[in-house]
């Protein structure tokens, strides 16, 4: 994970505004305009550029396609806008199953973009011959440049997927308003993907971060106007979010045991949850639908659906187990489907 470098015109989020009262359009502007760029998108872009030069081994053909499917303003006048790319089987065949992975949702989450990028580079031609497969590695660049959990609006793109849902006094998932984000990857879904009558698999790849509490719990609060939430523990280890109407208790086991190889699962705290949350299994948890959340993961029909969570904070794990975990992940996600279809 990178780790934001503090820059001079950098406060902290909880100090902006007036304690007690919601954010208006001055305190989410002053929120943007401290947010220093500590990375470069174009780095992503340049890796997803080049997942069109994958070949099959046998017959040379090249097996995926990079489409660009739509561009967010930038809110510094003096940048270009960000392009947002997909990587698609081009030989897509509707009587396959198709599966969908999203990376950098939450753009500070480095193990999402990079676990994203590192399956197709590794084991996605591979996964071609039983799959359609379509990536979309970096869903919000302005948060990967700023390592931030909010787009430049300072609303959660995870939670802006469906922002009629259902919201719930005093619970931490609840959706949110529509970003750009959001909406320029349901349109491609809705337009160019919708030859895709059914989905089968959506794996959305993210991490739970120390700053999570240090940082983007106390923003929350102060853009929301409450007072100081209580706060939380942040999970050592690997876990996965399930939709409780959708369980696949088999499917859960399966990509936890293939990411037990790689790093460790996260355990349960003294009450057995995690982030507050009842586990369903060993580095499973349940949480109502996602669609109704407002969250990425539930933007498809997918039955097989699943949020990843790393923690790249862990003494235990470097970057570079962080990427494999996620990629462990996918490989037994997509194992146990092929086994079971």
């Amino acid at each position: 994970m990178a780790t934001a470098t503090v820059a001079s015109s950098y406060i902290h989020p909880s100090t902006i505004g007036t304690p007690g009262q919601p954010w208006g359009i001055a305190e989410r502007t002053q929120w943007r305009d401290t947010r220093e760029k500590q990375r470069c998108y174009t780095e992503v872009v340049t890796q997803i550029e080049s997942l069109r030069e994958i070949e099959c081994s046998r017959t040379s053909e090249k097996l995926f396609d990079v489409i660009q499917y739509g561009s967010l303003p930038h809110h510094d006048s003096n940048e270009a806008s960000f392009p947002l790319f997909a990587v698609k089987s081009r030989n897509w065949n509707n009587d396959r199953p198709s599966v969908f992975i999203t990376g950098g949702v939450h753009g500070y989450e480095t193990s999402g973009v990079q676990g994203a990028i590192l399956f197709v580079n590794t084991k996605a031609a591979h996964y071609s011959q039983h799959f359609n497969i379509l990536v979309a590695p970096c869903v919000s660049p302005w948060g990967y440049e700023r390592i931030q959990r909010w787009n430049a609006k300072g609303v959660d793109p995870n939670r802006s997927f469906n922002p009629n849902g259902d919201v719930v006094e005093g619970r931490s998932f609840n959706p949110e308003a529509a970003t750009e984000e959001s909406a320029a990857l349901i349109k491609f879904l809705n337009e160019e993907m919708s030859h895709v009558a059914d989905w089968t698999c959506h794996l959305d790849l993210h991490e739970t971060t120390d700053s999570d509490e240090t940082e983007f719990r106390p923003a929350k609060d102060a853009r929301d106007g409450n007072a100081d939430s209580e706060a939380g523990e942040i999970p050592d280890g690997f876990y996965l979010v399930q939709d409780e109407t959708s369980p696949m208790d088999e499917w859960f086991t399966a990509m936890i045991d293939s990411v037990r190889k790689v790093t460790h699962i996260a355990p349960a705290d003294a009450e057995g949850k995690l982030i507050g949350e009842a586990v369903s299994q060993e580095g499973v948890i349940a949480i109502p639908n996602k669609t109704s959340l407002g969250l990425c993961a539930g933007v498809t029909n997918a039955p097989y659906r699943t949020t990843t969570e790393v923690y790249p904070d862990s003494p235990n794990a470097t970057p570079e187990q962080c990427n494999d975990a996620q990629v462990a992940c996918i490989v037994g996600a997509l194992d146990h489907i092929v086994s079971v279809l």
